[in-house]
């Protein structure tokens, strides 16, 4: 499957808020409704958030959770990636409650603490739809998202009990050398998968030149055959970023949690259309979407049903 790579649509986050962008789905059967229609267009994972449907919050609720993941579930075979990020402000309890209650194939979990700002984004805000939007952006200007070595242990054991795979989510350099650590503790399993998490403020730089300083240290830490990676990058650097792994090996993630916009100022409709974006651009390389069942062969996951 050399000319095969895993594309992943990150639905919805818990970055962007309502008022950024008409199209952004937050109510729950808008979620489920775009992975599935990410998945028709190419994508072999999604990324799953939950978000309030009164107003478009993030938030832990199961209930929720369990709408959207039920929904796609029962219309399509795509691999289901929860995240355990969660939301600024949620508990490492409620971050990790997905998991054992949906056992999705695929789970998010940050590799590390970061400062993670997006409070820039309160200056696009002035007219905001709902009060929670300013405030919560605003907090991150004094926010640090917390992994330490002992949740992100307790994070892998539970997944490794659930038949969950974790998304290694990698925001700077450090946190290679975290899982580095991670297997040598015998938490994690070889082959791991990373997701290279770039242009976040707080994190490394959305260039070709971190993307390739990241590759060349999980090289050298892990061996090639000992870990897969996918690239994601916030903002306009989204496709560049995505291209550029293609030609290195990797894999890709696009979807509106990262980036809501088509092109230069043509603002996104649907996740459909940014996973028929890049299908396009892997095509003209003579490269082509891993279908669910290619992807859980890449990635060494569970079979279908287990």
């Amino acid at each position: 499957m050399s000319n095969k790579r895993i594309v992943s649509c990150a639905i919805t986050g818990s970055i962007h808020t309502p008022s950024l962008s008409p199209y952004l789905p937050w109510k729950p059967e808008d979620i489920a409704r775009q992975a599935i229609d990410a998945a028709k267009a190419g994508a072999a994972s999604v990324h799953i958030h939950a978000r309030s449907p009164e107003d478009g919050r993030p938030t832990p609720d199961l209930n929720i959770f369990r709408g959207i993941v039920e929904t796609i579930r029962a219309e399509s075979d795509v691999l289901l990636c929860i995240t355990t990020g969660g939301g600024v402000g949620m508990t490492v309890e409620e971050r990790a409650s997905v998991v054992p209650a949906f056992r999705p194939e695929l789970s998010s979990m940050n590799a590390g603490s970061i400062n993670f700002g997006i409070f820039p984004l309160a200056g696009m805000l002035k007219d905001a739809k709902f009060a929670w939007e300013v405030p919560y952006v605003s907090a991150t200007h004094d926010f640090v998202f917390v992994n330490t070595f002992k949740t992100m242990e307790g994070m892998c054991r539970i997944m490794k009990e659930n038949g969950t795979k974790p998304e290694l989510e990698i925001y700077d350099v450090g946190h290679l050398y975290n899982v580095q650590y991670l297997l040598k503790k015998g938490v994690l399993e070889a082959p791991v998968f990373l997701q290279f998490v770039t242009g976040i403020l707080g994190g490394i730089g959305g260039t070709v030149y971190d993307l390739m300083h990241l590759h060349q240290t999980a090289d050298r830490l892990f061996g090639q055959g000992n870990y897969n990676w996918s690239v994601l990058s916030a903002g306009r650097m989204e496709f560049p970023m995505c291209a550029t792994a293609l030609f290195l090996g990797g894999n890709v993630r696009v979807g509106m949690e990262d980036n809501l916009y088509l092109s230069k100022g043509v603002p996104c409709k649907s996740n459909a259309e940014l996973v028929e974006k890049m299908v396009r651009i892997m095509g003209e390389f003579d490269l082509e979407p891993a279908t669910p069942d290619e992807a859980r062969e890449i990635l060494k996951l569970r079979k279908k049903g287990e």
